[in-house]
């Protein structure tokens, strides 16, 4: 059985939702690719290189409408295809960043999306330096229970969007942190992510003010740029999404994170990833199941996002 004409079965071994592999991928596409690498300096929670594996195998049980966006299959007509994985080694971190963006890019240049999959947080940072070489008026959407922006020149999760910032990657003054919570490793987190011209929504914000209402702040401020969505499996609550690399209780309930995904329709989504899934510490899958939930949200949000503007303008 298919689900809509001409397309492959609905599963396919090793692809996410079934959909065509591919070694390339062709303009106006979605081109969902892994980066299985962590640092491998989590004290006690090393496992998100794990994370695409997972990610694609629960799912199986993801379906592709979503009514609350787009009553359609996003796969139709060839729209979304998989890459597999990036060759890289985990802990090592020069030459796996360098092939990340050189994969990433590959994408970008065949005016293509990127959605890929973790990873840990530092695989944001060769996404951005891949899109950034496309996109130079780039801005992000980062949504964390964690900046990820913390003093210091070396790379590691808490310092990918400094380095972000300092790269002149992003257009920080229009880039936006979203759900930062919970107890901190250092002090002055916050402020240094407001240092470096970052705009951020603390948790508490978010809950008082409504998943709506911030939605609608980030459309105003970001307007027709071309966007980058980063989001960390963190910012559920661990209730939801126990496997990931640094839980952090005091989440939003499932439902509200998914009001403020619907929110961003109508963006220019040019690259998404979904990073920090840790299968070790997964219960039954549940977490993956999850990302495969955002991934899903995540197609109809580009796709909305290529009819509104990318595709009527013309690719850039």
């Amino acid at each position: 059985m298919t689900d809509y004409p001409g397309a492959a079965p609905r599963m396919r071994l090793g692809t996410f939702l079934g959909v065509p592999q591919a070694t390339t991928a062709s303009a106006g596409q979605i081109a969902v690719i892994g980066l299985p690498f962590d640092c491998g300096t989590n004290a006690t929670r090393i496992g998100s290189r794990q994370g695409p594996a997972s990610f694609r195998a629960m799912s199986s049980e993801v379906r592709p409408f979503y009514p609350p966006l787009a009553d359609v299959d996003p796969r139709a007509g060839g729209r979304v295809v998989d890459l597999g994985d990036v060759d890289v080694v985990a802990s090592d971190l020069g030459p796996s960043m360098a092939a990340m963006e050189a994969a990433i890019f590959d994408v970008v240049e065949a005016d293509a999306v990127p959605l890929c999959v973790g990873g840990d947080g530092t695989v944001t940072l060769p996404v951005l330096r891949a899109l950034a070489r496309r996109f130079p008026e780039l801005v992000l959407i980062h949504i964390d229970a964690h900046t990820d922006a913390y003093p210091g020149e070396e790379l590691n999760t808490g310092t990918t969007f400094t380095l972000a910032a300092q790269e002149g990657l992003v257009d920080a003054k229009r880039s936006f942190h979203i759900g930062a919570r919970g107890t901190m490793l250092v002090g002055g987190a916050y402020d240094h992510t407001r240092a470096l011209g970052y705009r951020l929504i603390p948790g508490e914000e978010v809950r008082r003010r409504g998943p709506e209402a911030i939605a609608a702040e980030v459309r105003a401020v970001v307007g027709t740029r071309p966007v980058h969505l980063s989001f960390d499996m963190d910012y559920f609550d661990p209730s939801a999404a126990p496997g990931v690399a640094t839980p952090t209780w005091g989440g939003p309930p499932v439902a509200e994170v998914f009001d403020l995904l619907h929110g961003l329709k109508g963006l220019d989504l040019v690259g998404v990833d979904i990073n920090t899934l840790s299968p070790p510490h997964d219960v039954q899958g549940m977490s993956a199941m999850l990302a495969g939930h955002v991934a899903v949200i995540a197609l109809h949000l580009v796709q909305l996002g290529q009819a509104e503007h990318r595709l009527n303008a013309g690719h850039r």
